[in-house]
């Protein structure tokens, strides 16, 4: 049915990271750029969920050049998520075997940092189940560019060859970038999903990554 296949990977393939690494990772960056004691608001904000506007405002707060503070950020995040990985704190679900089954075209499209998703996927074999993999770069424009904006998305979808793929995502984020590429999308509610309201509708809704070959062969997912 689907000529390609493009994923998410935090959610979806890996586990998600801990917020308080999050925020830990965000207090490194304001003490490497020079700021001893910032605002918990601001650690918040520069935790998950980064924009532009949010980036600049709390730069403007400390006299922080935007670009720098987010390498800063952006590098110091990474690393403690390779360490997580490491430390067998942050895996993957045990239904990535449904990866096996994939006869076709696969990618990946995160908006966690590339260093990141590279060394996951070496760390749990299974950067060879895909063709192209994108994860931000360490730039305010990678914060434009992230989903729900469909960049990165078309960006694989031109390395893979084609517009006829499916997006499996766990995020409303998810879904907005697929359809604004002009592409399906698959909604995989894991169970820290299980409460969550979509303002937009998915093509599919599963449980898990086992529908996926039904989905990409034409058939209705059993959980659908």
């Amino acid at each position: 049915m689907y000529e390609a296949i493009v994923f998410d990977n935090d959610g979806v393939l890996m586990e998600l990271t801990e917020m308080d690494l999050h925020r830990r990772a965000a207090r490194d960056a304001f003490e490497a750029v020079g700021v001893a004691d910032p605002a918990d608001e601001h650690v918040e904000a520069m935790s998950i969920g980064v924009t532009v506007p949010k980036l600049h405002a709390v730069c403007d707060h400390y006299g922080l050049d935007p670009p720098e503070f987010w390498r800063t950020r952006d590098d110091l995040m990474a690393r403690r998520q390779q360490a997580a990985i490491r430390r067998g704190e942050k895996g993957v679900y045990d239904d990535v075997t449904a990866l096996d089954a994939l006869d076709r075209p696969a990618g990946i499209v995160s908006s966690n940092q590339q260093a990141t998703v590279d060394f996951g996927l070496d760390a749990f074999d299974l950067a060879r189940h895909f063709e192209t993999v994108y994860g931000r770069e360490p730039t305010v424009e990678s914060l434009r560019r992230k989903k729900p904006a469909p960049y990165y998305i078309q960006q694989a979808l031109s390395d893979l060859g084609t517009a006829d793929a499916l997006y499996v995502g766990d995020s409303e984020t998810d879904v907005e970038a697929a359809h604004a590429a002009g592409i399906d999308a698959a909604f995989v509610r894991r169970p820290h999903r299980a409460g969550e309201n979509l303002s937009v509708t998915p093509e599919y809704e599963i449980d898990g990554l086992a529908d996926v070959p039904q989905i990409l062969d034409g058939e209705p997912p059993a959980s659908d």
